[in-house]
């Protein structure tokens, strides 16, 4: 089962892309390190207060594979530098 997961957030702190990219880069490694998740930035790359990041799981289970992503989901959302402005989740 393959679980997706689009994450956007709305960044009001920063005030340049070296800001945003900082925090990104910081969050994204802490999340492949912490998760069994896939995560990559896949649009507003050129927006400095906007983001949109990809989840993606594996696993024999749709349960296992959506417990997965929401834990991430869960952990990038606990950081004060950015509030997530949407979600989606798409099961494959």
């Amino acid at each position: 089962m393959i679980v997706y997961a689009e994450c956007s957030f709305f960044i009001p702190m920063v005030a340049n892309l070296k800001e945003k990219r900082s925090i990104l880069k910081r969050m994204t490694d802490r999340t492949k390190n912490s998760y069994n998740v896939s995560v990559a930035e896949i649009d507003h790359q050129d927006l400095w207060q906007r983001t949109t990041i990809g989840l993606v799981a594996t696993a024999s289970s749709k349960d296992a594979a959506e417990r997965e992503v929401r834990r991430a989901i869960r952990f990038l959302e606990s950081n004060p530098e950015w509030e997530l402005s949407n979600l989606t989740l798409d099961y494959y």
